[in-house]
């Protein structure tokens, strides 16, 4: 009997421990897996955590779903040359220090591909940390709709990336649609952004293109700050609440063949317009050395809000249409709104073009010293009509010598320009 004890003992001490926790099979087979290799992902719920940490390519099968539980990130990837297509990702953690995920990409990773995949219930969609040349393409995401705006996550973000390719993503509910920070290089091109605070923000970036995205009913369509050297062209905001475009210390750029639509503040319980939240197309703030040219903004509060040192801006073959106030210029110095021979559009011009050759013989000035004094003092409204400040514009009016320094445009446009479609393609 004591000798079948030790012999017991013996074969327990020489089995292999068995592991704390059986893995997953699919955590399984990626650990099993060689570089290079494909695993596929079979239809059905997979409760995992997955870091992929070597070159593989994680391809789902109709109905193939990774769910993290509600913690950390649900995939991982730490290596060059990892593909991640077909799957759905969802229920990542909720924590915003720890920027938790549905698809985590580390700084080590380049060369990485995210593809038609669907993101869902994920603080983050997708975190690109300090990664290079990562393409993100035809992925539809979507936030944490039960937490508040400012606990969201981006839906894709970027931060010290470059040369990535975000492509074709369809993203909602989060908190900005894509996030761009201290990213230079990089191309956003053919999104749709709907339902979150900013489309497409960027900060401290540069040399970067933003090409045909869509954004529409958000807080603001483009938020670009702190950046230069920008292509903006192509894309389209409509039915924002405040900003079409807003434009916060952005110099030596190109904004060009944009569409705005429709900007029309935010509104309070009566449906009336909030004081000071009223609906801008462009807003340039503390911006120079810019290029406007043959972009539309029609049907917003304001057409375009120049304030705050914003100087050195070309603006050309612009259609500003339909818009309630074309231009509000909060400036003390006259700016010349034309170039290479042309203007802009301007829907209100009731100016005359004797020699018929499609500019006005009259320059178009949008502001008059009334229009600053009420932008100043904006209970001075209630004087609108009062026969003050009607003799106020008429004086204005004959003797321009007394109109404040404002905008001018000398080579107003008499037909809207045909629209511009611009000669510019994603980078591979």
């Amino acid at each position: 009997m004591n000798m079948l004890r030790i012999l017991a003992a013996l074969l327990l001490a020489l089995s292999p421990a068995l592991p704390a926790h059986a893995r997953e099979p699919l955590e399984q087979a990626v650990a099993d897996a060689a570089p290079g290799a494909t695993v596929r992902v079979p239809a059905g719920v997979h409760a995992v955590h997955l870091k992929l940490d070597k070159p593989v390519t994680l391809l789902g099968e109709p109905g193939a779903i990774l769910d993290g539980g509600g913690s950390g990130d649900v995939v991982r990837i730490a290596a060059a040359n990892v593909t991640v297509r077909g799957l759905t990702v969802r229920r990542s953690g909720t924590d915003l220090t720890a920027m938790n995920a549905g698809i985590f990409v580390e700084r080590r990773a380049r060369e990485v591909t995210l593809e038609g995949n669907r993101i869902e219930e994920s603080l983050f969609g997708v975190y690109l940390d300090g990664a290079a040349n990562v393409r993100v393409a035809h992925n539809v995401i979507r936030g944490m709709r039960s937490l508040r705006v400012a606990d969201r996550g981006d839906g894709i973000h970027l931060w010290n990336d470059a040369g990535c390719s975000i492509e074709d993503n369809d993203i909602a509910g989060t908190r900005d649609g894509i996030y761009v920070y201290v990213s230079p290089h990089n191309t956003i091109a053919r999104n749709v952004v709907h339902g979150v605070r900013y489309g497409i923000h960027y900060m401290y970036s540069q040399d970067n293109l933003l090409l045909d995205n869509v954004s529409r009913g958000n807080l603001a369509g483009y938020a670009l700050m702190s950046s230069h050297h920008l292509k903006v062209i192509g894309n389209s905001s409509e039915d924002e609440q405040s900003y079409g475009f807003l434009l916060n210390y952005i110099a030596h750029s190109e904004i060009a063949g944009n569409r705005v639509h429709r900007i029309d503040g935010q509104r309070d319980d009566a449906g009336g317009t909030v004081e000071g939240t009223e609906g801008k197309g462009l807003f340039v703030y503390l911006s120079q050395f810019n290029d406007f040219h043959d972009n539309l903004v029609a049907d917003s509060q304001i057409g375009i809000h120049v304030t705050a040192g914003s100087e050195n801006n070309r603006l050309w073959r612009n259609r500003f249409v339909d818009n309630r106030i074309q231009v509000k210029y909060v400036q003390n110095l006259a700016q010349e709104w034309s170039a290479h021979g042309r203007g802009n559009f301007w829907s209100d011009y009731l100016g005359w073009d004797l020699d018929a050759d499609g500019i006005g013989d009259v320059p178009f000035r949008p502001n008059d010293g009334v229009d600053v004094l009420l932008w100043k003092y904006p209970t001075a409204r209630n004087l609108m009509s009062s026969p003050s400040v009607l003799l106020l514009r008429y004086v204005q009016r004959a003797f321009p010598v007394f109109t404040p320094p404002s905008v001018q445009d000398s080579r107003p446009l008499m037909q809207a320009p045909s629209s511009f479609r611009p000669d510019h393609e994603p980078r591979d």
